[in-house]
């Protein structure tokens, strides 16, 4: 049984859309970093941040594969109940209208719904698979290349969002040498440019939000 300071930090955590999508997620099967990044769109900065939160709360866990890249698992599983109920004395039903009248009002609502899901799943599967095809693209583009395994990486990660050095070894969980000397192969190639103190893809002047 779960005490109410517990619950509280439980309710933090799922209280945000974002993690509530990576634990389905990870529901599925066990994802590293930037695949959560590909798959819910978001940057890979936001989602390092609701990982750690819910490393931290035991929520999930991680193993590294022989890169040493970590692949992050739901680790305890759970269901969240809730029950409602009324206050003892309290007349809500003097003021509601009737249930036939809730139920038609419900019925309408679920029907409007449901078209809105309908049209952003749609949306969402064309979109999806344009991500997929560009992606494809760029693998086939940079085959060859030396170091095409970590220039690929990068180039992916940065497409996200503008990120420093340290904060793209911390994403990539790889040797930091080895991250600098691709980042100076791509600047020299014109495909990444340094920014201040970020890296950013030539040519993309606004990041995504987290």
């Amino acid at each position: 049984m779960l005490d109410q300071i517990e619950v509280s930090r439980l309710l933090d955590i799922l209280g945000n859309r974002n993690r509530r999508r990576i634990i389905e997620l990870l529901r599925q099967k066990p994802c590293y970093v930037t695949e959560i990044s590909d798959r819910l769109i978001l940057s890979p900065k936001a989602v390092i941040e609701h990982l750690n939160m819910m490393e931290r709360e035991a929520l999930i866990g991680f193993f590294q594969d022989e890169r040493r890249r970590k692949y992050y698992y739901l680790q305890t599983e759970f269901d969240l109940i809730v029950s409602l109920r009324n206050t003892k004395g309290e007349q809500r039903t003097a003021s509601l209208p009737s249930a036939d009248l809730r139920l038609i009002e419900s019925l309408s609502m679920l029907r409007r719904m449901a078209h809105a899901r309908e049209r952003i799943l749609d949306t969402l599967e064309n979109l999806e698979r344009d991500i997929e095809a560009t992606m494809n693209d760029i693998v086939r583009m940079n085959q060859g290349d030396k170091g095409h395994d970590i220039d690929l990486d990068i180039i992916i990660t940065l497409s996200h969002q503008d990120l420093t050095l340290d904060e793209l070894v911390e994403v990539m969980e790889t040797d930091a040498s080895a991250v600098q000397a691709s980042l100076a192969a791509l600047v020299m190639r014109g495909i990444v440019t340094l920014d201040g103190e970020r890296y950013r893809i030539e040519g993309i002047y606004e990041a995504p939000q987290s």
